[in-house]
């Protein structure tokens, strides 16, 4: 069951670009969840008595097995995120209310997993879960506008020294061939051309709105049942 819960920001880190990590202390351990689903945001103070304040819902990045510190990446978009930017230190108090969600990656098939931006949050925590001996192929596509973007980089490469099943493709917009990129934006041709049997295994979509609206066509186009298209579609 959800609950609510008073939060303390520990760390906010800025990544550039109106990108930000906020690192949120419970005053009690989150309540469990699963990875790839999201929480509950607000910034103003809840009285349990009363109504949910205004709030906004983000992925949860950070482990299941880490609920003593939840991590959130967002991006400044509008009023609310932008009261982000200007309102949330370390020491500030927000309040949180978990878990949400059934975008679920499924650890018994082959699964193609396509990010871009933060969207990759839907995907940090079951990357960080895989055990070394995962049986079936995961296939992982992360773009950014630029290298320095790809701010979960170092925790994805780490999944994929552990786990073998793991195949990483990073893509980006500006600067890709300085840093070991694939030029350009997360797209069909290039999922095509880099997994070995594409129309075989089931996408999961986690990116801004162009991105699913090139991508979910592409896909069915290209031969993929709409049943195999699983779509992260809160944002």
């Amino acid at each position: 069951m959800p609950q609510k819960l008073l939060c303390e920001v520990a760390e906010v880190l800025s990544h550039g670009e109106g990108v930000y990590s906020i690192f949120l202390k419970p005053g009690s351990p989150a309540p469990r969840f699963l990875p790839g689903q999201f929480l509950h945001l607000a910034l103003d103070e809840y009285d349990p008595g009363d109504f949910w304040p205004d709030s906004r819902i983000f992925s949860i990045a950070s482990p299941p097995a880490g609920r003593q510190l939840l991590r959130i990446t967002y991006a400044v978009k509008g009023l609310f995120t932008g009261r982000m930017e200007k309102e949330l230190h370390p020491g500030s108090r927000v309040w949180v209310k978990l878990p949400y969600g059934e975008f679920i990656v499924p650890t018994d098939r082959e699964v193609c997993l396509l990010s871009g931006g933060t969207g990759v949050t839907a995907f940090t925590a079951f990357l960080a879960g895989l055990p070394a001996e995962h049986p079936h192929p995961v296939h992982f596509f992360y773009g950014a506008r630029y290298p320095g973007l790809l701010i979960y980089r170092p925790e994805v490469e780490a999944a994929a020294r552990r786990c073998p099943a793991l195949r990483v493709h990073f893509l980006a917009e500006q600067g890709a061939e300085k840093v070991g990129c694939l030029p350009g934006r997360v797209t069909t041709g290039i999922v095509f051309g880099l997994v070995p049997d594409p129309r075989s295994v089931t996408y999961y979509l986690s990116g801004p709105p162009g991105m699913m609206q090139a991508l979910v066509p592409g896909l069915q186009q290209g031969g993929v049942p709409p049943a195999r298209i699983v779509i992260d579609a809160w944002e």
